[in-house]
């Protein structure tokens, strides 16, 4: 019996030919679109023609995004990010350069890591972070391809990539702060358990005291002998202006005018909006 091994004599020119590249089903011929939007000035031809590229190619957006689910974002919205990096691909592509295929994949796949990158992180984390953390989780990833390898240590990271010890470490604690926690969420199980809220300090209000005099002081020393006496007695000795006037032997009317008054001169001193009058505190001794 004759066998025919034709097919598989390794000289032979099938054995040679590689199978040809399989085309989505999503990936419409539309060559002569493409021709027809180069020629296009400016306007609504142009508009219907960009139009009916991005239905065309809109399937296969979908499908690049549908890569990226179940990863913190809906799939909706995944979809209208892919949706604009076709949009780009279309404004971009140059028929002369080959198949619109081969440059629309990585241009909207590039966007919807963009979209990951600068979007979707709680809080927003400088750009030289996200960076280092990218570069520490491929590191790792490779260090840890075989199976049974040692989770790497910092150092090796660090050898692996070139960073410093300081960066790896900046871009391992990034690795665990893509998504934030919630300040009501419960740190103890048991029934008298208490949040990470119950952990955290709060603002002493004795601290806006502490500013408030020491931002006094100054206004207080350029005020008058007799004035800073009506102020103590008045503010620190608790006495009433009958007492302080009967003291200093003036009227309670005068002692009321004079510490509105210096209250005055202290808080535009603190603000800012008193400026010192020709004669300094002499000026103030002649008109108390």
């Amino acid at each position: 019996m004759l066998i025919d091994t034709s097919a598989h004599r390794p000289g032979s020119s099938d054995a040679q030919t590689a199978p040809p590249r399989r085309r989505h089903d999503d990936a419409p011929d539309t060559a002569a679109l493409f021709d027809r939007l180069a020629s296009l000035e400016d306007g609504p031809e142009r508009e219907a023609v960009r139009d009916e590229l991005a239905t065309a190619w809109l399937p296969m957006a979908h499908r690049i995004a549908g890569r990226f689910r179940d990863r913190g974002e809906s799939i909706e919205d995944l979809r209208q990010v892919a949706a604009l990096g076709l949009v780009k691909a279309i404004d971009r592509f140059d028929p002369s350069r080959g198949a619109f295929e081969s440059y629309a994949v990585p241009t909207i796949t590039g966007e919807v890591k963009r979209h990951f990158r600068d979007r979707m992180w709680a809080l927003r984390v400088p750009r030289r972070v996200q960076e280092l953390r990218n570069k520490v989780r491929v590191a790792r990833r490779e260090l840890t391809q075989n199976p049974g390898s040692p989770e790497p240590s910092v150092a090796a990271v660090a050898a692996h990539t070139g960073l410093t010890e300081e960066e790896v470490a900046a871009g391992m604690e990034a690795l665990e702060s893509f998504s934030t926690l919630s300040l009501d969420a419960e740190l103890s199980s048991e029934e008298d358990g208490y949040s990470l809220a119950d952990t955290l300090g709060t603002a002493d209000a004795s601290f806006d005291v502490v500013v408030d005099r020491e931002s006094a002081k100054e206004g207080l020393r350029r005020l008058p002998e007799r004035e800073r006496a009506i102020l103590y007695m008045r503010f620190f000795e608790d006495m009433t202006q009958s007492r302080i006037a009967d003291r200093l032997g003036i009227s309670q009317m005068h002692v009321s005018r004079l510490i509105s008054r210096s209250c005055a001169r202290v808080r535009a001193d603190v603000l800012g909006q008193r400026k010192t009058p020709r004669g300094g505190e002499g000026h103030h001794s002649a008109t108390a």
